[in-house]
């Protein structure tokens, strides 16, 4: 087993991009070009490597390789993302991965590619890309080219060689229990063995509604790779375990008018087999709560009001400050009941939520999250 901390090390070591690993500072699939920019590294760097891994490492300076981290990114959906546009469609994998100077709601992104070892490209046009493009590796670049040779495989001794010296050992085990245990005692740590060999850690706020018992700030980790399961400041999650595997059910509070309610949005399992293997699947559970079109008629266009007089630097009332706050998760709202254009001025506010403060950005984050899970189910 790889303990993915030790290869993002490993892999950082080879200073320079190359065709079988590419770093960046970060990545934003929320608009077309970022997606389409994405799509782009995937396919060059499937297409460069019919026969190993490539991977992408993000959170990390370009220039001194620097580790800065970025925010939990929740991959549950980029499959069907890459599947959507890509035709032979490489399997990706997307994990977050903790380190011990990084701030704890901060990791480093990594991605995996495995190829099919059949011809990957552009499935259908996104931003200035064009459907049948086909991408390879030129050194650090990701460049269209037209291919009419078999490609050469001359990266799997190098990348196995990587990979092996990334296993996991008992040391690396005990070490990440120990750290995360002290790292977050302060919301009842715990751990549990699975097999006789995986070892899941998992904190959270312990709270009692109606008999049910909840967390909040959850930080869950699979410590033999040094994996970030699920990290988040805001849901409500109830977690089940029973001897093969660990259940996640995460919830999410919305509503309109000071009444809200929790909904689940979705279900995580992680099985463990007895030949030291385990598989995490999800499903979707989220089903939109509707409201009446006038009252979200009112709110969509009151939203749009205290996004333009940010615009213009006006000062809010005290009633709008209220409605700021609610802002994110009321445009989500309207989304989910057809006011299609909520999503882009939901993106239109970004930068004033950003620098508003009292924690408006993590609940605009916290809604892109949703949708984006909704997008790609």
């Amino acid at each position: 087993m790889i303990n993915k901390r030790l290869l993002i090390k490993h892999l950082l070591a080879h200073n320079d991009e190359n065709s079988f690993y590419d770093k960046k500072r970060k990545i934003d699939i929320s608009h077309k070009e970022g997606k389409a920019k994405f799509l782009k590294h995937i396919c060059a760097l499937s297409n460069s490597n019919p026969k190993n891994n490539s991977y992408i490492v993000i959170g990390v300076e370009d220039e001194d390789n620097n580790i800065v981290g970025v925010d939990f990114f929740d991959d549950s959906k980029i499959q069907n993302l890459i599947n959507a546009y890509l035709s032979h469609p490489p399997i990706v994998q997307y994990e977050n991965i903790p380190f011990p100077h990084l701030p704890v709601d901060k990791v480093v992104g990594l991605v995996t590619i495995r190829p099919t070892g059949k011809i990957t490209s552009l499935r259908k046009n996104i931003w200035k890309y064009y459907g049948g493009s086909v991408f390879f590796r030129d050194g650090s670049m990701s460049m269209p080219k037209v291919f009419d040779i078999e490609i050469k495989d001359v990266n799997s001794e190098i990348v196995e060689a990587i990979e092996n010296n990334a296993q996991n050992n008992i040391e690396h085990t005990l070490d990440g229990v120990f750290d995360f245990m002290t790292t977050r005692k302060d919301y009842n740590a715990q751990y549990k063995v699975f097999k006789e060999y995986f070892v899941i850690c998992w904190a959270g706020q312990k709270k009692l509604v109606k008999d049910e018992v909840f967390f909040s700030r959850v930080d869950i980790e699979l410590i033999n790779e040094q994996v970030r399961l699920f990290f988040s400041a805001l849901d409500e999650v109830a977690i089940t375990i029973d001897d093969n595997s660990f259940k996640i059910i995460e919830y999410v509070n919305l509503g309109l008018q000071n009444s809200s309610k929790y909904y689940p949005l979705e279900e995580t399992t992680i099985r463990f087999e007895n030949n030291a293997s385990y598989n995490i699947e999800t499903k979707l559970l989220f089903e939109p709560p509707q409201f009446d079109k006038k009252v979200l008629h009112h709110i969509y266009n009151s939203n749009n009001a205290i996004i333009e007089k940010l615009k213009k630097g006006l000062t809010l009332t005290k009633r709008e400050e209220v409605d700021l706050k609610n802002l994110p998760a009321t445009y989500l709202i309207c989304f989910l009941n057809s006011f299609q254009e909520a999503k882009n001025k939901l993106t239109e506010a970004k930068p004033y939520l950003k620098t508003h403060g009292n924690g408006l950005y993590e609940l605009y984050k916290e809604s892109l999250r949703i949708l984006r899970k909704v997008k790609y189910s």
